[in-house]
């Protein structure tokens, strides 16, 4: 067995200690105290691994941590990135108790994301053990607002990004296994109607209804969709008026838009921004954006796939890839141009839902695989799988 393999699955139990310790310090998004007593317990972890640690407050969520291991004057960095904020409430573990059965561990946030967490950390752990850590730099940025779209962290994921010659996502894997080679870009716009208030049944048409108006724009919005391109636009959210017999002054809609590329992204902005009133007397307001741009599979990107898969193939795993319409902090790198592999993390099912767990006989190869991905890069061979 290949000493990186053997070091990991070596470390089997510490990982599932360290990993069963951050799920039940869960850690909400919108509970910036309880983010922070988690980052503290796995600041304490990387400290404990020889990583030098940097806590990042931020005025809008939990400090974010950046864990630098290696040579401080190596040539080339190796990025892990990942979040360690849930979108579940403290309190969530009585209601989905941390628990191991049929070789699956189940419990808040373990799969979505505190387990590719720790599969970095024993990634970096085998690493070091096998002394391969000497002119490579492998920094961790571990982020506290990634469910609610990343403002305070983006700035630092894009700085640290802009220095590295790949960045590895320890997000959950696609079923199966897979790795994530193309995200779709992530928008959301809000739409405003305005329209003319006036009595519903003694003279309608003294009014002009922002709901009617709103109805049409739902129509045009529709049309912008494009599958097989990977556009979509979903009407969410839509309020209107105040009472049923008053013709409706105001009406509103919240739009999801997904594309799968920056062309699109942009088209579909220019779009939303280039809608017009239908009926007379009302008017628009558009808002929003492309908050995540597009994370697409670029010939740098194939080329690391190729070469995790190639790795994988000489563990006698086979690693598949995919896209998904859903969007991560990797999405901010690969639009850098940064090549990005995403999707390294665990393998299991059910973020953000009620059976969310992990399988635990993939964590160690996972890590495994992780490891040496990161010394190949860190040394520039993986232009040569």
């Amino acid at each position: 067995m290949p000493p990186l393999s053997e070091f990991c699955n070596s470390r089997r139990e510490w990982l599932i200690g360290v990993l069963t310790g951050l799920v039940r310090l869960e850690s909400p998004t919108t509970d910036p105290a309880a983010v922070d007593r988690c980052g503290e317990r796995l600041a304490e972890h990387l400290g404990e691994m020889g990583g030098a640690v940097e806590r990042i407050p931020s005025s809008t969520s939990g400090a974010h941590l950046r864990a630098t291991f290696g040579s401080a004057s190596a040539a080339r960095q190796v990025m892990l990135l990942g979040h360690f904020d849930t979108v579940w409430p403290v309190g969530q573990i009585e209601r989905m108790p941390l628990r191991e059965s049929d070789g699956r561990l189940y419990g808040p946030g373990v799969f979505d994301m505190k387990a590719g967490i720790v599969i970095g950390m024993l990634a970096v752990r085998a690493l070091a053990a096998a002394s391969r850590l000497d002119d490579l730099r492998v920094v961790m940025l571990w982020t506290a607002d990634e469910e609610r779209g990343s403002r305070s962290s983006r700035g630092l994921v894009e700085e640290e990004a802009r220095g590295s010659s790949a960045v590895f996502v320890l997000e959950p894997a696609l079923p199966g296994g897979a790795v994530k080679t193309g995200r779709k870009g992530c928008g959301e716009f809000e739409l405003r109607v305005r329209g003319v208030p006036a009595h519903a049944g003694i003279d309608p048409t003294r009014g002009a209804s922002a709901i009617d108006e709103l109805a049409a724009q739902i129509r045009a919005i529709g049309a912008l969709r494009d599958h097989g391109r990977g556009v979509t636009l979903n009407v969410g959210v839509i309020e209107g008026g105040d009472r049923p017999n008053v013709v409706a002054e105001h009406a509103r809609a919240v739009i999801d838009a997904r594309a799968a590329t920056m062309e699109d992204a942009h088209r579909i902005e220019q779009s939303m921004q280039a809608l017009r009133p239908v009926l007379e007397r009302t008017s628009l307001e558009v808002g929003g954006g492309f908050s995540r741009p597009p994370f697409e599979r670029t010939e740098e990107v194939a080329r690391l796939y190729h070469v995790a898969r190639s790795i994988a193939a000489g563990m006698g795993r086979d690693l598949g890839e995919g896209t998904t319409g859903g969007g991560s902090d990797g999405n901010f790198t690969g639009a850098l141009g940064v090549p990005t592999l995403d999707g390294l993390g665990a393998v299991g099912d059910g973020a953000h839902a009620l059976d969310e767990h992990v399988v635990t006989a993939d964590l160690t190869w996972r890590a495994a695989l992780l490891a040496e991905l990161i010394a190949r890069s860190g040394s520039g061979q993986e232009l040569a799988p």
